[in-house]
């Protein structure tokens, strides 16, 4: 789960499924396949999860950086034509 627009950081939960804790971090990833070079998707992640999710997203190639939550970026979504 990314920030939407207007969504505050407190109101961010953790991406980990089933973790109710509020989001500390943000993985910023992309999928080269599916993804442009400059688009950036967003996880959230709690102390407890940042590791796996990280983990996750470096076994497959798509972490970008790891940021707290208040420098997430806001995921525009994909371009419009």
């Amino acid at each position: 789960m990314a920030l939407l627009p207007g969504e505050a950081e407190d109101e961010a939960r953790c991406s980990s499924k089933g973790c109710p804790a509020d989001a500390v971090w943000a993985l910023v990833w992309n999928n080269p396949r599916l993804h442009t070079p400059d688009r950036r998707k967003t996880w959230l992640a709690c102390d407890e999860h940042r590791v796996t999710l990280a983990d996750f997203l470096t076994a497959r190639g798509f972490l970008r950086d790891v940021v707290p939550v208040a420098e997430a970026p806001v995921d525009p979504g994909p371009p419009r034509l």
